[in-house]
């Protein structure tokens, strides 16, 4: 599965940036969004290739999120990335439960990403 268009889900403009500028950078188009209810609409827009997606947030959190991304027949097949802080082996099995394809730890380390979203277009 080709990865060309991705959208970041994630309150933090500093996260944002960083992930866009690094994504950007290695070719792909990004999107943002800093909330649920602004992800779910560009989800409609755009239907990105990709969503990295961070847990905390106010309103919706991540985990009901992906959930719901991944459980909706409109995105069929589009995977989600958790990019969190939180740490804790429970809350990675959590969102891989809800059907993340992938479990990052803030900050994110760029080559890393970059190398889980070559993987992704290998073995989808």
């Amino acid at each position: 599965m080709p990865v060309h268009h991705i959208l970041i889900v994630d309150d933090s403009r500093t996260e944002q940036a960083f992930l866009a500028d690094l994504l950007t950078d290695a070719g792909y188009a990004v999107r943002t969004a800093s909330g649920g209810e602004e992800a779910l609409r560009l989800m409609d827009e755009v239907k990105p290739d990709l969503v990295l997606m961070d847990v905390v947030m106010p309103g919706a959190n991540g985990f009901s999120l992906t959930r719901q991304i991944t459980r909706d027949p409109r995105w069929t097949g589009i995977p989600v990335m958790l990019c969190t802080s939180k740490r804790q082996d429970s809350d990675r099995i959590w969102g891989l439960r809800q059907g993340a394809c992938d479990y990052l730890i803030k900050p994110v380390n760029g080559p890393e990403l970059l190398s889980k979203i070559a993987a992704l277009q290998e073995h989808p």
